[in-house]
C-alpha cells in the first residue's frame, strides 16, 4: 500500500511528542527509512518548548552545507575544463553556500513557530516534509513511538486513513 496521498506531492506532517528526545527517535527513524528509499524528506524542523516558554527550533538539514557541496563539485568540474580545479572549487563552494542561504525552500519558519504554540514546555514537535512514502513498510517502524498528528497537508479522508493505519499498528 502507498502513502495515502501517493506520487511525488509533497506532504507537510507536524507530530507532537513527549519531550525531545522521543522526537529525535522519530526523526533518526525517518533518517533511516530514507536510506532504504521508503521516503523521501525534503525538509524537517525539530522544535522544543523551553521553561521560559520561548520556541527552540532546530532544521534537521543544512541548506547552506548542502549548496557548498554542490557548488563545490560543480566548481571542481568547471575548474577542471579551465586547468584550474582549486580556483573553480573555491569559487563554486563560495556559489553554493550563498545559494543555498538565500533559498528559503522547504518548511516556511513563519509556520513553524506559530504552529509550536501547540506544545508547552518540555513536549516537542516535529514538522516533516515528505514525498514517496511507502506507509506499509513505515508504520511498522514507527508505531512504538508515541506521538500525536497535530496537522498534515493530506485530505481529510487520507489523513483518516493515516490515523487508522496509526491506530491499527498501535493495537497490534
Amino acid at each position: 500500500m502507498q502513502a495515502p496521498a501517493g506520487g511525488s506531492k509533497e506532504n507537510l506532517f507536524v507530530l507532537k511528542f513527549i519531550d525531545e528526545a522521543t522526537a529525535q527517535r522519530m526523526l533518526d527513524v525517518i533518517t533511516q527509512l530514507q536510506t532504504q528509499k521508503l521516503i523521501k524528506c525534503d525538509d524537517a524542523a525539530l522544535v522544543t518548548r523551553r521553561a521560559d516558554g520561548r520556541p527552540k527550533i532546530r532544521q534537521a538539514h543544512n541548506l547552506v552545507g548542502a549548496g557548498a557541496m554542490g557548488g563545490a563539485f560543480w566548481g571542481l568540474l568547471v575548474g577542471m575544463l579551465f586547468l584550474n580545479p582549486l580556483v573553480g572549487m573555491a569559487i563554486g563552494a563560495g556559489a553554493g553556500a550563498l545559494s543555498g542561504k538565500m533559498a528559503d525552500i522547504g518548511i516556511d519558519d513563519n509556520f513553524i513557530k506559530q504552529v509550536s504554540n501547540a506544545i508547552q514546555p518540555g513536549e516537542a514537535a516535529l514538522f516533516l516534509l515528505t514525498r514517496e512514502a511507502v506507509m506499509d513498510k513505515i508504520i511498522p517502524q514507527i508505531k512504538d513511538i508515541q506521538f500525536q498528528v497535530i496537522q498534515t497537508s493530506l485530505s481529510s479522508q487520507d489523513e483518516a486513513q493515516l490515523r487508522e493505519m496509526l491506530g491499527s499498528a498501535r493495537a497490534q
